[in-house]
């Protein structure tokens, strides 16, 4: 075993007021020849993905000491975006996954600890925490919550999203106010993160395909008691990577997230999670790029359409096989490398175990739904530096479409226009400075989206911004317009009327005026 970063609070007769300390938390003398592993937990009572992180933890310790380990437990903070979403709330959410990377870093670098088990499972916690893995360079392994599982409502599968589209329908008066509140009582069931491939779901699926978590990890609904053996063999494994001084350095290189924009690119996860990767990567010393994710994405299948983009839920998803088997049928085209390393190994050892796809929740290679990945770069004079889009969740009508441009300066004017019935077929709803600068917080804008769809307006109006979109929107909503309106981002001088071209197939979006138009008019911004 290599030597342990606990020996700087352990060893020596200067570190008996350090010792002493220790004792108070339980520790004995045998303890202090042991490593001590932080066990990063983000347990909270606010929030429904996060409200049993105790038990997993819990399990997680038993595993850890079993193969020898001290596990010590600490906390950081975790916010549910559904509840923050549509109010100031959701300026937070964002800045929240530099909170809480550099609450694990603190906590980590004071306490000298040795390893880290790190249980996120929302939507910022996962990122944030991968991050502070990269930074810190010490053994560290993810295990989540686990995904919430769908409700049920007059015999359909529903969860958070049907509800925020839900209040569209209620509206346009096609569903009543008792009808409305029948169906918020049961579309959330119980804890885990929201049960459609949305951010949280999508980042945990990605966590497997980088390597840093157990095959399992995104998919094992949180009521399964499957949740919790995985907890207990992540404690043990951790303790394996200590042995062979196994770090995220050596498992997150260039290769490994090649392999999880492959996955990302696959499954149609969350635009979100570009955001996410391009951070971790930048913790890690490797430069990625939209150029990257463009590439990756042309050649890349889209095998799976988890809800918002299909029908399908989360338990559905791991019942067919989970990453294992996404990763499986990837590797039928060349294009995962098989030799990258795991927390468990490497993935060639990993896909041995995987299920055949079903052709159905998973599509084999062969048969996929598109031969491009679920997720889209376009470029245009509207966004020079690109912009993000889920075309999985794209209806065909939608796939090219010119209309006429509704200019908002914020959500909260856009989602009044729409609730007031003011877009009309044919529009495209422009929300700008909502960008990282001009929000300030990139905030996630699952309201519009979900009323436009609610409204049944999707398969007849686009939605571009400067801001982001949660995993669960679905339609032709192009988030992530860079530059944006606030650093004089050409999104910034769209007037009301002016004509948008979206050629999603052709990777393209454009304002319909001249070059010498868009000239004159930047220097009004």
């Amino acid at each position: 075993m290599p030597s342990l970063r606990s020996t700087k609070i352990k060893k020596g007769i200067s570190k008996a007021p350090h010792r002493t300390l220790l004792r108070a938390l339980g520790l004995t003398s045998d303890d202090f020849k042991k490593p001590l592993i932080g066990i990063a937990n983000s347990y909270s009572e606010l929030v429904p993905g996060h409200i049993h992180l105790d038990k997993i933890a819990t399990s997680v310790k038993s595993g850890v000491r079993e193969a020898g380990g001290v596990p010590l437990e600490f906390n950081t903070i975790a916010i549910c975006d559904g509840i923050a979403m549509n109010h100031e709330g959701m300026k937070y959410s964002l800045a929240s996954r530099e909170v809480i990377a550099d609450s694990v870093e603190l906590v980590a670098r004071a306490h000298a600890l040795d390893a880290l088990v790190l249980i996120p499972n929302c939507d910022k916690v996962i990122p944030g925490m991968i991050m502070a893995a990269a930074r810190l360079d010490l053994p560290a392994i993810v295990v989540r919550g686990g995904p919430m599982l769908a409700g049920r409502w007059r015999g359909q599968k529903v969860d958070l999203n049907t509800v925020f589209e839900a209040v569209g329908l209620a509206a346009e008066g096609k569903l009543t106010e008792e009808e409305l509140t029948q169906l918020e009582e049961v579309a959330c069931p119980g804890c885990g993160s929201c049960s459609g491939l949305f951010t949280a779901n999508s980042m945990n699926c990605l966590a497997e395909a980088l390597g840093m978590a157990l095959p399992g990890n995104g998919t094992i609904p949180a009521v399964s008691s499957k949740r919790y053996v995985l907890a207990e063999e992540s404690g043990r494994t951790i303790m394996n990577l200590i042995k062979e001084d196994k770090t995220p350095s050596k498992i997150m290189n260039k290769t490994s997230f090649r392999n999880a924009l492959a996955a990302d690119m696959a499954i149609g996860a969350s635009t979100n999670t570009i955001l996410h990767l391009i951070a971790i990567a930048k913790e890690a010393g490797i430069e990625l790029d939209l150029d990257l994710v463009d590439e990756i994405s042309r050649s890349t299948p889209n095998l799976v359409r988890i809800r918002p983009a299909g029908s399908d839920h989360m338990e559905d998803f791991d019942e067919a096989g989970g990453m294992n088997t996404v990763l499986s049928e990837l590797t039928e085209k060349n294009l995962l490398d098989v030799n990258a390393k795991t927390v468990d190994g490497n993935l060639r050892k990993r896909l041995k175990k995987a299920k055949q796809a079903d052709g159905s929740v998973i599509r084999k290679a062969i048969k996929p739904y598109m031969k491009s990945g679920g997720l889209a770069i376009l470029r245009g004079n509207i966004a020079p530096e690109g912009a993000v889009i889920k075309q999985s969740a794209v209806v065909d009508e939608m796939m090219k479409y010119s209309g006429k441009a509704k200019v908002f300066n914020s959500e909260e004017r856009a989602v009044k226009a729409i609730m007031d019935r003011k877009i009309k077929k044919g529009d495209v709803v422009v929300i700008r400075y909502e960008g990282p600068k001009g929000g300030p917080g990139m905030r996630e804008m699952l309201t519009p989206t979900s009323a436009i769809a609610g409204m049944g307006l999707d398969k007849h109006v686009a939605l571009i911004t400067d801001g982001r979109f949660s995993g669960a929107t679905r339609g032709a909503a192009i988030g992530h317009i860079s530059p944006e309106a606030a650093e004089a981002g050409p999104i910034a001088i769209i007037e009301d009327g002016d004509i948008i071209d979206i050629d999603i197939r052709a990777k393209k979006i454009n304002l319909k005026i001249s070059d010498s138009e868009i000239k004159e008019r930047l220097k009004r911004v």
